[in-house]
């Protein structure tokens, strides 16, 4: 696992994806960005695609995200419901039989503090859908991304990760549920899938980050009451930004932008980034990264643990 400390990016908060892919030229890459259709997915593909690449959008709304990327270049939808799994290897191995390499695979998708909700075999639905369904999805695709030499892999997480480590005893909250403890939980589980995934696929050129978009108003809090967010002081009573430490969804998706096509990660990985830099590790209020979160035996144990539940190890 490469350091995690900061390495002196030029970017910083207030970056937008277009800046950081300002000069890059992705033509001739393929980029797959899950629930690449809304909020940040939606910025994240359109920059990606304005920068030459070809993007394809797994959606498990397809009509919704082709209005909504309606008038984009070069950008394809199929169909993927990451707490299916069974939509998922369709996804996998229809995306396969096509025949084309993966440059970079951002697993942007994602649920927040929903209500409590079983998927599958009775799986809690956001460590289901934001870790489980991606980590199939991944290993199912991994044919496609070292078919060109290697891929980098970005997974989304969140400063929502100091809410929980992996609760190692009840994974599925069978003792009682709390909606951001499992969200923190889930996002837990998307960095130690970057740093495992790393060290797995660095010998064969496929490089993983995990990161923290930062804070931003998007359709990610559909499961939020108003009055709730009142309460936390993100707006006002007409809905309003109150934070003024909120992003907008051009500058929320610029750290994953930057994570999937940095010059400057380049043979780096197994690293969590915020602000288009690599944190530091954090045990206070400070910006970073939780210790728990990239420790390389919890990594391992979390990966064990997910084949075993998803049945799909490409490294098996």
């Amino acid at each position: 696992m490469t350091g995690q400390h900061k390495i002196g990016s030029a970017f910083g908060h207030d970056s937008t994806a277009d800046d950081v892919l300002r000069g890059l030229d992705l033509s001739g890459k393929l980029a797959v960005v899950t629930g690449g259709y809304s909020g940040l997915g939606l910025e994240t593909t359109r920059a990606l695609a304005k920068a030459g690449a070809q993007v394809v959008v797994p959606a498990r709304r397809p009509q919704v995200a082709e209005e909504a990327l309606a008038g984009i270049d070069g950008v394809s939808v199929d169909a993927l419901d990451l707490g299916d799994l069974d939509s998922v290897r369709a996804f996998a191995d229809r995306f396969l039989a096509s025949g084309r390499s993966i440059d970079i695979l951002i697993d942007n998708a994602a649920i927040m503090a929903c209500p409590e909700t079983r998927v599958g075999p009775g799986w809690e639905a956001q460590f289901a859908t934001n870790h489980l369904g991606h980590f199939a999805l991944v290993n199912r695709l991994w044919p496609a991304l070292v078919a060109d030499g290697g891929a980098r892999v970005v997974s989304v997480s969140s400063t929502g990760h100091r809410r929980s480590d992996i609760r190692w005893d009840d994974l599925e909250f069978r003792l009682g549920y709390d909606k951001w403890e499992a969200y923190g939980q889930a996002k837990t589980a998307n960095v130690l899938f970057a740093v495992q995934l790393d060290a797995l696929g660095k010998d064969s050129g496929v490089r993983a980050f995990a990161l923290h978009p930062g804070g931003i108003l998007t359709p990610l809090q559909r499961h939020l009451a108003r009055d709730e967010m009142v309460g936390y002081g993100w707006i006002d009573e007409d809905g309003n930004p109150l934070n003024p430490g909120f992003k907008t969804p051009e500058q929320g998706a610029a750290t994953q932008v930057w994570a999937a096509t940095s010059p400057q990660l380049d043979g780096l990985g197994g690293v969590f980034c915020e602000d288009c830099e690599i944190a530091e590790v954090s045990t206070d209020d400070n910006p970073g990264v939780r210790p728990y979160a990239i420790d390389p035996a919890s990594a391992d144990r979390l990966w064990t643990v997910s084949a075993e539940l998803t049945g799909v190890n490409a490294f098996g």
